[in-house]
């Protein structure tokens, strides 16, 4: 049985390499991303020089390794732990893990061109921001849409943290042997720790702490793997498997469950995980020597990285317990496993230190929405939001338990609004405003980019859809 594990553990690593590798490969400068870098774009004092060749501005940039690093960071979060669940949501055999990984190899895949496409629009237009793109592609009056919903995700992004350390602190408290129920556990928590680092006037002490993040995944991963071999969990005779609410469970539903349409809910789980598009544009114009071959080189390696991280907590998260794979998979494990008892707490530092850095995110954008001038943010206004906000995530975090219906219908509709129906619009603008001089390339990529818009829409009304059904 270990021999058996253990091969099926190496043909999952050597899926999840194949996946991020041809990934990667889809962002070589002969690639359809580049294809246009030396056109000109809709600014007059941009050449076609300066836009293949010297980039963006001089001044304060990151180099490309640290972009890289920065990127993954921002990319791989703990929405990972709610993929094996996006896999149970149409398959109980562990074949299903093969179509799983290629659908996330292919999301990573799409959602990595249009964060690329991003940046090219701000290239061509001198944008520096989301919002900023928009209104200058597509134009001012509507650029409250995107606006709006960057907000929206942030507010979802911050309500999945607070569910995370909802589950994490509560099986954190009951492995020292204190019975504090959901409630209890987030509010204390929220009351004494989170608004006091969410008041804080500056942040930026906090900033270091944010590689914890990936730290505590990749420990998280490296223990997942652990307890995979060593068969703690397997049935019939796993060493944890009396300490645990649900067993694990397998039938025949394999890799043809795929073709279901249950597996879109998946396919929007992804579109959460993947998203860090908001931020294109402040990668694309601090990264140092700006090119568009060095921005796709940075935007091909960072999710190449993270699919193949996905690709692994996924795999394994789902191939130790099948269709009872949680939408927290950390909950299924036994709160008397010592080495999961770590990774909760190594996940659970990383984001009470986050949290604040997140928030003030989402703050800010309700303060751009409703319009409050400088001079009215005072530090009382700031900490009445602040508690406003607070007292409604946490108590949404309280009712709601399943962090996959968040990821899923939050990817349904703001996901791929973000990551796939926004930036079609706006390269289509950009196109659009150039006239004769965009080149017959550009002009067929701006029809491929309406497949793309059309695909984001169908795709995210059936899993919106079937997000719902499945509550």
């Amino acid at each position: 049985m270990k021999y058996h594990r253990s091969s099926l553990f190496l043909a999952f690593l050597a899926i999840s390499l194949v996946a991020s590798s041809e990934a990667s490969a889809a962002f070589k400068p002969r690639s359809l991303l580049v294809s246009n870098a030396q056109h000109e774009g809709i600014r007059e004092d941009v050449t076609r020089y300066e836009i293949s060749q010297r980039g963006g501005d001089a001044g304060s940039k990151s180099s490309l390794s640290t972009a890289m690093f920065n990127l993954v960071k921002g990319i791989v979060g703990v929405g990972v732990l709610s993929l094996p669940a996006g896999i149970a949501s149409f398959g109980d055999h562990q074949s299903a893990i093969i179509p799983a990984v290629a659908l996330i190899a292919v999301m990573g895949s799409f959602s990595g061109y249009n964060f690329s496409l991003i940046g090219r629009i701000c290239a061509y237009t001198g944008a520096s921001s989301y919002s900023d793109a928009w209104q200058k592609s597509v134009g001012e009056s509507s650029a409250w849409i995107p606006a709006t919903a960057c907000s929206a995700k942030t507010f979802l992004a911050v309500l999945a943290y607070s569910m995370v350390l909802a589950e994490t602190f509560q099986g954190i408290v009951n492995t020292m042997g204190i019975r504090a129920g959901r409630a209890q556990t987030l509010i204390t928590l929220t009351a004494t720790v989170l608004f006091p680092l969410c008041s804080m006037k500056n942040l930026a002490s906090l900033a270091p702490f944010s590689i914890m993040g990936i730290i505590g995944m990749l420990f998280t991963v490296g223990v997942m793997v652990v307890r995979y071999l060593d068969g703690s969990y397997a049935l019939p005779a796993g060493k944890f498997l009396e300490s645990i609410g649900k067993l694990p469970v397998f039938g025949k539903k394999g890799a043809s469950a795929a073709l279901t349409p249950n597996a879109f809910i998946l396919v929007c789980m992804l579109s959460t995980a993947f998203m860090a598009h908001f931020n294109a544009p402040k990668f694309y114009n601090e990264l140092e020597n700006n090119t568009i071959e060095r921005f796709n080189t940075l935007v091909g390696t960072s999710f190449a990285v993270s699919i193949a991280f996905f690709s692994a907590a996924a795999s394994l998260g789902f191939a130790t317990f099948g269709s009872s794979s949680q939408g927290f998979i950390l909950s299924n494990y036994s709160s008397k496993d010592a080495l999961i008892g770590i990774s909760r707490i190594a996940v659970a530092f990383s984001l009470i230190f986050t949290y604040p850095l997140v928030f003030v995110g989402c703050r800010d954008g309700f303060l751009s929405l409703l319009k409050v001038p400088k001079e009215k943010q005072t530090d009382s206004y700031l900490n009445k939001l602040t508690i406003t906000l607070l007292a409604v995530i946490t108590t949404a975090a309280i009712f709601m338990k399943d962090l996959s219906f968040v990821m899923s219908f939050g990817g349904a509709t703001l996901g791929n609004a973000l990551i796939y129906v926004f930036p079609a619009l706006m390269f289509k603008g950009v196109v659009k405003s150039m006239g004769d001089s965009a080149t017959a390339a550009m002009k067929n990529e701006a029809r491929f980019v309406t497949f793309s818009l059309l695909l984001g829409v169908g795709v995210g009304i059936i899993g919106a859809t079937m997000a719902v059904k499945s509550l």
